[in-house]
């Protein structure tokens, strides 16, 4: 069984932060005395997504403690049933790492001011996200439905991206807050009219009376990236944590690579499927198997131009602030240069770590 340490709330967050809130997080997130002292023990947290279920293979199989006990570290790897409330946790300071998507990472944890890395690209949507609608297989015909959705997540946008395909915009659907975990549940309610949901929660939509996939990220590829995002301040204080992280997971991309079917059978069981239904998944996801391939992504200009696209878009949706006078007002790093704020850089990738490992193979 995978471990689960932290008790979820299914509380959604309703960008953007109220004062209070962005206060509590800022305070939250401060290194107390005993934080500052040196620590040998950490941890990071997952949620259920097909490119996520390394982690759980990863932790089960003792594979991170194998790469943790090399740097003399623990690593505790948690698993988190409600996606958002596990980006919520490392917001906070509860958890050092956690599994999230790149705009999410730009709205919740950088937009509250904590200062947070991509230490690992695992992947990209390449068909993992989808567009339900009941009665209809042409996703023109979402005009005036409302869409049940995890709001103001990355589903959101990629929501906005399939209206432009087919010349609507938000003002000609409304959508509907519905949590990760209950989404499947959603959809079979006679009321419910759309879904914007991911896999593994798509598949099982997928499979549902009336369900008709209109669109999917396969029509944006690259845009949605799936990344291990860490505290900032923590990786430059404790790079053990880095590197521990990149190994093991490089180690079970391997056995994904060489499609290693005790390894495979063990994520599927972890997703709730069988091990042909997470090949399915594997399909529809651009796992970043070659660290050399990540490498490349984080150092190309197209990143930046990507994570600009994203800006704007939470920009848009008020997600970076009720005070924020632009886009460009959180900094966003790559390898390539900055976009945003050079002085309020909150948003890092970096390839350093993934680099260390590739030249120590």
């Amino acid at each position: 069984m995978i471990r689960s340490n932290l008790t979820t709330t299914n509380r959604l967050f309703l960008a953007p932060l109220s004062a209070a809130l962005l206060t509590t997080a800022l305070v939250s997130t401060a290194p107390s005395t005993a934080q500052a002292q040196e620590r040998d023990s950490f941890s990071v947290c997952w949620s259920i997504y097909a490119g996520w279920m390394p982690w759980a293979y990863a932790d089960v199989e003792g594979i991170v403690d194998k790469w943790a006990d090399e740097y003399d570290i623990t690593i505790d790897v948690i698993q988190v049933n409600d996606y958002v409330e596990s980006i919520n946790q490392f917001t906070s300071g509860n958890v050092d790492g956690c599994a999230m998507t790149n705009m999410d990472a730009l709205t919740i944890p950088a937009a509250s001011g904590v200062d947070s890395t991509a230490l690992i690209v695992n992947d990209y949507s390449n068909g993992n996200d989808g567009i339900v609608l009941k009665g209809s297989n042409e996703l023109a015909d979402i005009e005036g439905r409302q869409v049940n959705l995890v709001q103001f997540s990355v589903s959101h946008y990629f929501l906005a991206r399939a209206l432009e395909s087919v010349g609507l915009t938000e003002r000609d659907i409304e959508t509907v807050n519905t949590s990760d975990a209950d989404i499947v549940g959603v959809f079979a309610s006679d009321m419910t009219e759309a879904v914007a949901a991911w896999n593994p929660q798509l598949g099982a939509i997928e499979e549902m009376p009336d369900a008709n996939v209109v669109y999917t990220s396969a029509e944006i590829p690259g845009e949605i990236l799936d990344l291990m995002v860490v505290n900032t301040q923590t990786l430059t204080n404790y790079p053990a944590l880095g590197h521990a992280l990149v190994g093991a997971w490089y180690e079970v991309m391997g056995l994904i690579e060489a499609d290693d079917e005790r390894a495979l059978s063990i994520m599927a069981d972890a997703a709730g499927t069988d091990i042909e239904g997470y090949r399915d998944q594997l399909a529809a996801t651009h796992l970043y198997t070659d660290p050399a391939e990540a490498i490349a992504l984080m150092e190309s200009p197209e990143l930046l131009e990507n994570m600009e696209r994203v800006a704007e878009f939470s920009f848009k949706h008020g997600l970076l602030g009720e005070m924020a006078p632009s886009a460009d007002i959180i900094g966003i790093e790559t390898p390539s240069g900055i976009f945003g704020n050079e002085t309020n850089v909150q948003l890092r990738f970096d390839a350093d770590f993934t680099q260390a490992y590739l030249d120590a193979r």
